[in-house]
């Protein structure tokens, strides 16, 4: 392996590689106003590609190259000689859902089966709405609130800087990035805002929906 390689991260990438900046669902520009074009351009084009690129740098030529970002992130969770590798592995994994869990004209009335169990659940979609926007502005720093279900309940919970319920035994159904590269362009200091906004006007429901399964 050579520097040229180190410094270019295709180069290391194997033709079957799981490591790849997936495509946005949609255009730069689609999640407007909400979302700016420009954040999208520096959040998907700098950080989330970022993320991938360092991945593939500490993967190549280990046991872990062959892998799924779902495998590596399971097989270096809390071991302390790995955390790079974890954190960037959680990070493409959780910024892929995140853009899933975005979608132009979102918000919205909730898929029947989905709307049954958030009313079981919480009482009703607002109820529910409040649960997220709490988990999003209570985490304190950088991280994550997520809507997973757990023994057949839904549930919200956050987590801090690139953890996700991918380590535990509950399932993700959609989630909100609250790092202020999510929003910082936009809103400044507002994550209130940002997080409102957000779950009026672009969270995708058919996506936490498909995800029941």
């Amino acid at each position: 392996m050579t520097n040229s390689d180190i410094n270019n991260p295709s180069k290391l990438l194997r033709a079957n590689s799981p490591i790849v900046l997936p495509t946005l669902p949609y255009s730069e520009n689609a999640l407007e106003p909400t979302i700016s074009a420009k954040t999208i351009s520096f959040h998907y084009g700098k950080h989330h590609k970022s993320y991938g690129d360092n991945l593939i740098k500490l993967i190549a030529g280990t046991e872990y190259s062959d892998l799924s970002l779902e495998k590596i992130i399971t097989a270096t969770h809390d071991q302390k000689e790995k955390k790079a590798i974890f954190n960037n592995a959680s990070q493409v994994w959780n910024h892929t859902f995140y853009w899933k869990s975005l979608q132009e004209k979102g918000g919205g009335s909730l898929p029947t089966e989905l709307k049954t169990l958030i009313d079981a659940s919480f009482g009703s979609q607002s109820e529910c709405k409040k649960a997220l926007a709490e988990a999003a502005l209570t985490q304190f720093g950088s991280g994550w609130a997520w809507l997973v279900i757990d023994g057949g309940k839904l549930k919200v919970i956050n987590t801090i800087n690139a953890e996700s319920p991918l380590t535990t035994k509950m399932k993700p159904l959609l989630t909100i990035d609250v790092w202020e590269h999510a929003y910082y362009l936009d809103y400044q200091n507002r994550r209130v805002e940002y997080v409102n906004a957000l779950l009026d006007n672009l969270i995708n429901w058919d996506f936490a929906y498909q995800n029941l399964s």
